[in-house]
């Protein structure tokens, strides 16, 4: 159903937009959907033009038995970027501080990550992290009076 799903939405949704996908990558339940069928799934999925899988889990099943902690969805994703060629990944899961964030991306786990809960305990998620790293960004219009100065300017 997917498969056809995909092929319908890429009828009507232009080739220079990007398509992206959200998948269960485990069901956490023993004999169930597992990563090596999101593997397949994904491999079939590039060739139908779809640029993106977001790769989330459970769900889907009752009996499910996560084992969550920080970062705990991001081997999947890291698993399907290194298995399918051709296709960014997404990456999900308790991703909560800039360096863990960063280490993802750094180390290629992952191509762009999706922080939802993250973003809702801290909307500023973006400038704390560019502040943990070191990095100057530029702040949103709407920000910059939040912006510290100096008090008195010597030059």
């Amino acid at each position: 159903m997917l498969i056809e799903t995909v092929r319908r939405v890429r009828q009507v949704w232009p080739e220079d937009k990007p398509l992206f996908v959200r998948i269960s990558s485990s069901e956490w339940v023993e004999g169930g959907w597992d990563i090596d069928d999101t593997v397949a799934l994904a491999k079939l999925l590039v060739n139908e033009g779809v640029d993106l899988i977001d790769c989330s889990s459970g769900g889907n099943d009752p009996r499910q038995k996560i084992t969550n902690g920080p970062g705990y969805q991001v081997p999947f994703a890291e698993k399907v970027k290194h298995e399918v060629s051709g296709l960014l990944v997404g990456a999900v899961g308790l991703i909560t501080e800039g360096h863990q964030a960063n280490e993802i991306l750094e180390d290629g786990k992952a191509d762009v990550l999706f922080i939802a809960r993250e973003f809702l305990r801290n909307p500023s998620f973006v400038l704390s992290t560019a502040h943990e790293l070191g990095v100057n960004i530029k702040w949103p219009i709407q920000y910059e009076r939040a912006i510290l100065k100096p008090k008195y300017k010597f030059f």
